[in-house]
């Protein structure tokens, strides 16, 4: 039986507009074994942040299950999920905004542990925040220097150093990279590599960059207007995407070569407004294959093929 640290079943979020009800996260269901990383990815504004911070309850689900190590999350009170806190951590889109710029790295980094109460004596915590630097690549000479004298790489560290400080087993790295140019991005993708070797750790790894969690996540889970589409093992969903909306993704990635040029999909149509969703599939709008029944009732997950879970009424 497969070891599974997180299993998240029918999560959902909604927000309250004046337009009537958006359905940021719709019946979410899937599972993580342990020391492994899912990759969520799917285009802005399709809820892939929503369902990490949800699962982590910095906002309040509307509905569903989260299981943690067989614990359900939601159902705990406030001490409960302090004491969670330490086992399960996030980090941050952007390393610009989601720093205190008032307070030094050796501050950022003793935070968590002065906030947990987990070291009390001076130099202890000291030896620990150079410990955690070094673990994530940041010179020892940087301990008393600010946010705003840092690159974007190096602030970026210290995020994942605040996310480590309390030895978590698992981290939502909600797009850690989207704001780094590419050099930065391939180190930060390695430090995340190394440290899940090391300390086997367990991620959700959020992007839109589909060539990025091709070589970085064991599964990926492909969303959009709030529902996964396609769920499968990285290789096999690269292989056989079966999803049009997973085609049409895997399409746009650019190739270097001019002898190889991919078909391009061009998606044609308006994007379904996630306010008041008709019960039908959210993508049929924009499907070049949809047929009556698609615009009639909402596909389920169903697995097609060994760990391959689609929803598409085409897939039989």
């Amino acid at each position: 039986m497969a070891d599974n640290i997180l299993e998240v079943k029918h999560l959902k979020k909604y927000f309250e507009t004046p337009r009537g009800t958006l359905h940021a996260v719709d019946d979410v269901s899937f599972s993580i074994q342990r020391g492994k990383t899912l990759g969520i990815v799917g285009e802005s504004g399709c809820g892939k942040s929503t369902t990490g911070r949800a699962i982590l309850r910095l906002i309040e689900p509307t509905g569903g299950q989260v299981l943690f190590e067989g614990q359900d999350v939601l159902k705990l009170n406030k001490t409960q999920m302090r004491r969670l806190r330490c086992d399960m951590q996030i980090v941050f889109q952007d390393p610009y905004s989601s720093l205190d710029p008032r307070k030094s790295v050796s501050e950022l980094i003793s935070e968590p542990i002065r906030l947990h109460h987990l070291i009390r004596d001076k130099q202890q915590m000291q030896q620990r925040v150079l410990e955690l630097m070094e673990t994530v690549g940041l010179a020892e000479r940087l301990v008393n220097t600010y946010p705003h004298e840092l690159d974007g790489g190096r602030r970026q560290r210290i995020g994942i150093a605040r996310a480590l400080a309390l030895n978590p087993k698992f981290i939502v790295c909600d797009e850690p990279v989207s704001a780094l140019d590419v050099s930065i991005q391939a180190q930060i993708l390695n430090l995340l590599g190394n440290l899940q070797e090391q300390m086997g750790l367990t991620y959700i790894f959020i992007t839109h960059d589909l060539s990025v969690v091709n070589h970085f996540a064991d599964d990926i889970a492909v969303m959009y207007l709030g529902q996964l589409v396609e769920k499968a093992g990285s290789e096999e969903l690269f292989a056989h995407p079966m999803h049009p909306y997973t085609e049409a993704l895997l399409s746009a990635i650019p190739v270097p070569s001019l002898r190889n040029r991919k078909k391009r999909i061009v998606l044609k149509g308006e994007i379904t407004s996630p306010v008041n969703l008709p019960q039908c599939c959210h993508f049929a709008a924009r499907c070049p294959y949809a047929t009556e029944e698609c615009f009639a009732s909402s596909p389920e997950l169903r697995e097609v093929a060994p760990d391959h879970f689609v929803a598409c009424h085409r897939v039989k």
